[in-house]
């Protein structure tokens, strides 16, 4: 993990502190282990973990106006300067206008300002600390620092509902630790804080101006070249020289055993769009693309593609094909990664823990399993689908800007898939209703709807384009939680809808950010639980400039059927790249469903065991008898909402690893200073024995 944190301190904050910087209990100076220190006091700040050089810099204009940018930016040093000089009077948006992901940090005199992007990908917490703030990229650290508990409260919203911001708020599941949202830059001045929005909302006062869908793929094109572009200029990096030969093992095979990527940079390659598009753009693009002459391969400017092929579960043999018809290209050097039983999900339930739960947490071998086999500097197509496709929602945004005519493709292409006429008028209805239903009234709707847990919805395409066709939704753990932790949702959903000032937003573009930053957010989670020593993971789909791009898109062209891939089909053409196989962006038939039933399966008694005493119950959050029959049931083929089921393991392991760490991530304290003190003491006397 990696990341910085700082504080900001009033001036009788600054007094009890000292000059030396804060003190612990026993009178030791207090300092995040690890660290490197950026500037330091009155308001110092630090970068944590393994940054590369190239990563972490700090650009002054004299001495009480700096700037740090901590990731991978475009901007050159004079860029960043002239940004500072541009932020001193308040402007926030450029700070996040440079090509990358990044986060970038401006200090004019005794006011911080801190920026967060877009899609929630590297976010910014708070906590008050010692008169002032602290804040950080991590969460954990703050926790440490307070000695903050767990908020139980945030963890049942968490399963309750998981995509509504109302009921997650602006709570981590760590009390009095605070999120910035989305799109949001926390100013700090002198110790107090502000959360300042840099980025315009579409309104309700307005039809959605028109915009050229020509224009808009370029754009979305010249946003995604750039950012292969900001990866590529960056230095490149060897990992830790391999220590030597192993009989039997060639240079590849020790590299994965030891957990080494190869030199240089490369990219999944699962013959889906999102994925070829990074790879083929990568290895198109002018520079060194590909591996460190010398090392890995010794191709030189060859880029490695890797394709993950499950042998457990089979049903993506057409995605495999395309793959392979796109390594074929000259500039690529394709490796396929096999799984069979051992890289299933919820195969591995051991593993490192993570500044946050998250879905990801039972498919992380699976994942790490395959990006041992990558580079460096690896890309990925994660966040494709959340800023390219059309919500469900966005349905009802056409009918509020009088589009009806740009409903018929889409409404048609679900008729077909339920054969039957009803559905367009259904559709329609829906979308009619969420059009002319305020935000209020869907958060009270969907308060009522767990209070008296009405969870059941229509399956198959239609019924879940129907369910989607609302301003909240229960999570598909909802089911399973106690009454006591849904009414505890359900009050929080009451209030907020009662002090709700968020209904000047479109439902399907309000719908549509929140499954981005649900995604960014499991992704975050994914990278820490599946990291490979010495690589680095890089989502350009997930870059600020992608996602204002990608915004951009007229919704009449993001409904259509097949929208995704025909955007990236034509940023491909105008970059030059004509040559796609057969099929390609074609939607797999397959889908991760199968794969966790056959990992639920194969891991029954390890479930049942890690559910025998559930920590969850012990929170007062379930009843340990209820998720081992869900889990039994799932794993004997009947109809169970898998996601919810991955929500519950997935936070039943966080906890776990939580509670099982030792150490802190300060120096400077007792061993008592970190977050969760005390364990959880059972809620519920009854729950936690599971009976």
């Amino acid at each position: 993990m990696r990341w910085l944190v700082g504080w900001s301190s009033t001036a009788a904050g600054i007094a009890a502190i000292g000059s030396a910087g804060a003190t612990g209990y026993d009178g030791e100076t207090l300092h995040p282990v690890g660290s490197q220190l950026l500037w330091g006091d009155p308001d110092p700040l630090w970068a944590v973990g393994d940054w590369r050089p190239d990563e972490v810099r700090v650009v002054k204009a004299d001495a009480d106006n700096r700037i740090a940018v901590l990731g991978i930016c475009g901007a050159s040093d004079e860029e960043l300067r002239r940004g500072l000089f541009t932020a001193r009077g308040g402007a926030l948006r450029h700070l996040t206008a440079w090509p990358g992901s990044y986060t970038a940090v401006v200090k004019v005199g005794r006011r911080i300002t801190v920026c967060g992007d877009l899609a929630g990908a590297r976010p910014v917490f708070h906590t008050p600390w010692a008169g002032g703030t602290a804040y950080a990229t991590a969460a954990l650290p703050l926790a440490d620092l307070i000695e903050a508990n767990l908020d139980f409260g945030h963890l049942a919203a968490l399963l309750a509902a998981p995509d509504v911001p109302a009921a997650l708020r602006d709570t981590t599941p760590y009390e009095g630790v605070r999120r910035v949202p989305p799109g949001h830059a926390l100013v700090l001045r002198a110790g107090a804080r502000e959360i300042a929005g840099y980025e315009p909302v579409a309104s309700l006062a307005v039809a959605a101006a028109p915009a050229d869908p020509d224009r808009a793929v370029d754009a979305v094109r010249d946003a995604l070249v750039e950012a292969v572009r900001a990866r590529l200029a960056a230095p490149r990096h060897v990992p830790d020289l391999d220590p030597g030969p192993v009989p039997g093992m060639g240079p590849a095979e020790r590299r994965a055993r030891r957990g080494m990527p190869v030199p240089g940079i490369g990219a999944d390659l699962s013959g889906g769009p999102a994925s070829g598009t990074l790879a083929l753009l990568a290895a198109g693009l002018p520079g060194r693309p590909g591996t460190l002459l010398g090392h890995g391969t010794g191709a030189g400017e060859r880029l490695l593609a890797v394709t993950f092929n499950d042998l457990a579960v089979g049903g993506r043999e057409a995605e495999l094909e395309r793959a392979g018809a796109l390594a074929a290209n000259p500039r690529l050097h394709h490796v396929v990664v096999t799984g069979a039983e051992e890289t299933l999900p919820y195969a591995e339930l051991d593993g490192p823990l993570t500044d946050e739960p998250g879905p990801s947490l039972v498919t992380a071998a699976r994942h790490r399993a395959r990006l041992a086999a990558g580079s460096a500097d690896h890309f990925t197509g994660h966040g494709a689908r959340q800023v390219l496709d059309a919500h469900p929602a966005r349905l009802a945004d056409l009918l509020m800007d009088r589009k009806r005519r740009h409903l018929v493709r889409p409404v048609a292409a679900l008729a077909r898939a339920d054969g039957s006429v009803m559905v367009p008028a259904r559709v329609y209805g829906a979308a009619r209703r969420l059009a002319r239903t305020p935000y209020r009234a869907g958060l009270e709707v969907l308060a009522e709807r767990l209070m008296r847990r009405r969870f059941d919805e229509p399956g198959g395409a239609v019924g879940a384009s129907l369910a989607a066709l609302t301003w909240a939704r229960p999570g598909p753990a909802a089911r399973w939680l106690t009454g006591e932790a849904l009414a505890e949702v359900s009050v929080l959903l009451q209030a907020e809808a009662d002090r709700s000032a968020t209904g000047a937003q479109r439902p399907g573009d309000y719908r549509a950010r929140a499954a981005l930053a649900r995604h960014a957010a499991d992704l975050r989670v994914l990278e820490q639980a599946a990291e490979i020593r010495s690589q680095r993971l890089h989502a350009p789909f997930l870059d600020n400039q992608v996602v204002r791009a990608c915004r951009a898109l007229p919704e009449a062209l993001r409904v259509q059927p097949g929208a995704r891939s025909s955007i990236l089909r034509t940023v491909l053409e105008g970059a030059g790249v004509t040559d796609l196989p057969p099929g390609w962006g074609a939607p797999s038939h397959a889908s991760s469903a199968a794969a966790a039933r056959t990992g639920l399966r194969v891991a029954a008694d390890p479930l049942q065991d890690l559910f025998a005493t559930p920590l969850l119950a012990d929170a007062g959050l379930v009843e340990a008898r209820v998720i081992r029959k869900a889990l039994r049931d799932a794993a004997a083929g009947d109809t169970v909402p898998l996601d919810g089921l991955a929500d519950l393991v997935s936070l039943e392991l966080w906890l776990r690893r939580l509670l099982s760490r030792r150490g802190t991530c300060w120096t400077g304290t007792p061993a008592r200073a970190r977050a969760v003190p005390s364990g959880i003491q059972p809620r519920r006397g009854a729950l936690a024995s599971g009976a």
